[in-house]
């Protein structure tokens, strides 16, 4: 079993990036399976912090190769901008980074597209990135996508034209006014440069790889409860960003996948619209928000925070089939006399634990814990954590059946603890 999977167990934000610049070092191969630009993973390396939208959290080591996997939608302009902002030069991150000819491209259409539509939601907004996300993978199913491969053909910028005149056709049906210009400004530039990089049948890249005895981390975005399929739908992503999204996301066999290592937050928070049970409309969610720097990596909008949700938890660990639970953002949780933990839900007056299909509105059920007072920021030790820190570890441990092998008390790499 040489693929073990990394991924989020909440609505995404949970600190992904970090965990997995931290154990990259016992990986070959880092690799991106799904989601594209909308997805922000925020990484402090010696203060200074790095945000990677598209490009695998493994980036910074350089002995490591990573792929961006042929279930990533990818955004030519971003592409362009993140290489360039990331420090070493193009000439070795061509080196380390390889690109799926089987992954998609968000076009200037799609983004627009994007825009349009959320625009005629009206009130029913779903809280889209706006960038160009769902048109991308409308057009993957429909058959009418357009991948990263095809940059490589001479009549490349006919075979744009042709989507960007059935994208505009599609526009026409829309009061809405945009300047073509703006959108497409940076897109060609980005596609130059994504020819700098190798853009390969990944799919036989990884499973050679795998079958010499490499190992692969594979890192998904967002969030499990913003599945298309097993999240709080209509308030989804447009990808699968569960366990099995790997597989199809990088075109690899489940009887490979070892570990699956899950991320959840000491809390919960939510980016954009839709179902949120344990949300905090107060100062303890101002609170929540201001020490944990809650404003998205991508959007910059305020994140909505509120207490720690269990049997959404739960619902993840079944669905990805979690082996062990890594914890973040514990410090962010320093300075509460209480703090609650939503144990169940009330649903017309009844208790329950399951997850509602059609976002229907529940009640939290709370158990109250005594909080911890101390700065862990520094604590680099387990048993030197707070008592009232460990019980509420050890209570979700209780809850879930997984050991928590893992808890995070700060933004640097340096800032995490790992239990042996």
């Amino acid at each position: 079993m040489n693929i073990d999977i990394l991924l989020g167990l909440q609505w995404g934000d949970e600190g992904k990036g970090k965990i997995v610049d931290a154990i990259s070092p016992d990986y070959d191969i880092i690799a991106r399976f799904q989601g594209g630009p909308n997805a922000g993973h925020s990484l402090e390396i010696n203060n200074v912090k790095h945000i990677l939208h598209l490009i695998p959290s493994g980036i910074f080591h350089s002995d490591k190769l990573n792929i961006i996997g042929n279930g990533v939608v990818i955004d030519p302009s971003v592409f362009r901008k993140e290489i360039e902002t990331l420090g070493p030069p193009v000439e070795e991150l061509v080196k380390r980074l390889i690109i799926s000819a089987r992954a998609n491209l968000i076009l200037p259409g799609h983004r627009i597209l994007d825009a349009v539509y959320e625009n005629s939601k009206g009130i029913s907004k779903i809280g889209s990135t706006l960038k160009g996300i769902g048109p991308a993978y409308t057009d993957k199913v429909a058959r009418n996508g357009l991948r990263a491969g095809e940059i490589l053909r001479k009549d490349f910028r006919d075979i744009y034209d042709q989507h960007l005149k059935r994208h505009l056709s599609l526009l026409k049906n829309y009061d809405f006014a945009f300047s073509l210009g703006e959108y497409e400004e940076g897109w060609f530039d980005g596609i130059e440069m994504m020819k700098k990089f190798r853009i390969l049948n990944t799919e036989y890249m990884i499973n050679d790889l795998i079958s010499k005895g490499k190992k692969l981390l594979a890192e998904g975005a967002q969030g499990t409860m913003l599945d298309v399929d097993f999240g709080s739908y209509p308030y989804v992503t447009s990808s699968n960003t569960i366990s099995a999204g790997a597989c199809t996301g990088l075109g690899i066999s489940p009887r490979k996948i070892g570990e699956v290592f899950g991320i959840f937050k000491a809390y919960c928070t939510r980016v954009g619209s839709g179902p949120f049970p344990t949300e905090l409309k107060d100062k303890t969610g101002d609170m929540l928000r201001e020490k944990g720097h809650e404003f998205g990596s991508t959007t910059g909008r305020p994140r909505r925070c509120g207490w720690l949700d269990l049997p959404a938890l739960r619902y993840a660990i079944m669905i990805d089939g979690v082996t062990q639970l890594f914890m973040t953002k514990s410090d962010v949780m320093s300075g509460f006399d209480t703090v609650k933990v939503c144990v169940s839900y009330l649903s017309n007056g009844k208790e329950c634990l399951e997850i509602p299909f059609n976002s229907t509105p529940v009640e939290p059920v709370y158990l109250e814990m005594d909080g911890w007072q101390e700065d862990i920021s520094g604590i680099r030790k387990y048993n030197d954590l707070p008592g009232n820190l460990k019980k509420y570890i050890g209570f979700i441990e209780g809850q879930t059946g997984l050991p928590v092998t893992m808890v995070s008390v700060g933004p640097d790499r340096e800032a995490t603890i790992f239990r042996k």
